[in-house]
């Protein structure tokens, strides 16, 4: 059997581990269901899990004694800071906390440029304001995906992509801005600090970068399931492995990845006219410009009322699988009035940084006279998935950013025609999709991994992907539909005012 390249991932809510083989079609792959808890205010994830998590995964893999390359991803941003001998300080921070904006908002003054709360620097900044104690120990701070990389490899390293999500990044030299990083010492040089921003933070590579390999401790770490000495691309975030699983890191490209949250990339022609806290400015895995809007909610509501609604059919005998059910419940949606008949769901788990809220409280909204039907009540929780990434796409829309393509991937796309014919509605732009859609991350980074692997000296990402990967690849295109257009801006509208109907949930209901 031919050599396969390995992408891991550790997202919301599974870890999974793709194979793909020299046609870059993937051929194998394990996961395990996971999911984050919330704990003395701040949203986490267990480590121990972790790893128990990616074994599992990786035990579903088939053959992998011909795995010549692989990689890590996971859900970026967030805060993992350790000691000098990687003992974890404090449970990890994930990207669902919106717990530091006293630090982000000080941040982006003094730089210029939006720090979102989510982001390490946000966290580490936030720490140091509330005098945390364990600030003095800090010999490391990451990310999931550069931890786990470096628990496999020894090397402390990320992909440009990642760190991004660390701290703003100088595209024209592919590393971390050294004028901010000179303003964030100066900003600390008061409070004695016993390290230096630049020495707590890995180093930063871009695709194709070698990154170690899998060495014996990672081995044992792992219970043995993959032989030491294989080969590690950068590790990358989730963005980055979207980016690359849906063909989208060339300008003027865009795609969605939608599940447990969703975001939109945008790879720029040029930089944005002003700062807006909406969009985040990262970078593909190359290293290029990429305006990011980033929103926390997007299927963890729908997926609630899914179980709700199965949990209904075994009253009455029927055992549909989950599967079905979506697909039944997706489908009969498009049965739904375009605007869903005033029907309006809040699906905000968690605090939402486009809308400026702090926590979440979802909930359904109808006026007496709305049109209460399943397919209006669930085309309108669909709806809710990209209401507020919307806003955020309309905010690059009104500063005329080109995209010639918008690609869908994740979860929400699994179902054909559905998430795609609403998110082109809401972008009011053509949407594809790829036979891969749902595989998103993990399949982004072994493509990672295989273009390690196989790139001609000199051969750019964008070159590789689109001569070995998506020239023949099957895909289809939905372009947005008026009456579904006017439909979404007419939900839209109402959204923006139930808003302050969850402002004051949020207040009030504790």
């Amino acid at each position: 059997m031919s050599k396969t390249a390995l992408g891991i991932e550790l997202g919301s809510t599974r870890i999974k581990a793709v194979t793909i083989d020299e046609n870059h079609v993937p051929v194998s792959s394990g996961d395990y269901t996971w999911k984050s808890t919330f704990e003395n205010g701040v949203w986490t994830y267990d480590m121990d899990e972790a790893w128990a998590g990616l074994k599992t995964a990786l035990a579903g893999v088939e053959h992998r004694e011909n795995i010549a390359a692989m990689g890590v991803s996971a859900m970026m941003h967030g805060y993992l800071a350790f000691d000098k001998d990687w003992n974890l300080l404090v449970p990890f921070r994930t990207w669902q906390n919106t717990i530091t904006g006293q630090a982000a908002a000080e941040l982006t003054t003094l730089f210029g440029f939006n720090i979102p709360q989510r982001w390490s620097i946000a966290h580490l900044y936030q720490a140091v304001l509330n005098e945390e104690d364990h600030v003095d120990k800090i010999a490391h701070i990451t990310t999931l995906a550069g931890y786990i990389h470096y628990m496999l490899t020894g090397v402390n390293a990320v992909g440009v992509g990642e760190a991004s999500g660390i701290f703003p990044i100088d595209s024209e030299k592919n590393d971390y801005d050294q004028t901010m990083i000179e303003k964030f010492n100066y900003l600390v040089s008061d409070r004695n600090l016993p390290w230096k921003l630049i020495d707590v933070m890995p180093k930063v590579l871009v695709a194709g970068d070698d990154a170690g390999v899998l060495t014996e401790e990672g081995a044992a770490r792992i219970d043995h399931l993959l032989a030491p000495g294989i080969r590690f691309a950068p590790a990358e975030g989730d963005a980055g492995t979207g980016m690359t699983a849906t063909n989208a890191v060339a300008p003027r490209t865009g795609n969605v990845s939608a599940g447990t949250s969703i975001f939109s990339m945008v790879v720029l022609e040029q930089p944005l006219k002003r700062i807006y806290e909406e969009i985040d400015m990262v970078t593909t895995p190359t290293g290029k410009p990429v305006a990011m809007v980033h929103c926390n909610n997007c299927a963890n509501d729908s997926d609630t009322w899914v179980s709700v609604l199965k949990e209904t059919a075994l009253l009455f005998g029927a055992e549909p699988s989950t599967g079905d059910l979506y697909t039944k419940l997706y489908e009969k949606s498009l049965e739904g009035d375009p605007d869903c008949g005033g029907m309006l769901v809040c699906n905000y788990m968690a605090g939402e940084g486009v809308t400026h809220m702090d926590a979440g409280r979802p909930m359904v909204v109808r006026k007496p006279d709305s049109k209460f039907t399943l397919a209006n009540f669930f085309r309108a929780t669909l709806y809710s998935t990209m209401a507020t990434l919307k806003l955020g796409m309309d905010i690059l829309a009104r500063e005329n950013v080109a995209i010639d393509s918008l690609t869908g991937h994740g979860g929400l796309f699994k179902t054909p025609v559905v998430g795609q014919k609403y998110l082109a509605a809401a972008c009011n732009a053509p949407v594809t999709c790829m036979e891969t859609a749902g595989e998103g991350g993990p399949y982004g980074m072994a493509l990672l991994a295989a273009y390690l692997l196989n790139k001609k000296d000199g051969e750019s990402l964008e070159d590789y992907l689109n001569a070995n990967v998506f020239a023949t690849a099957s895909s289809s295109t939905l372009s947005p539909d008026p009456v579904d257009v006017e439909g979404f801006n007419g939900y839209i509208e109402r959204f923006t005012e139930l808003l302050k109907v969850e402002e004051t949930a949020v207040e009030v209901i504790k």
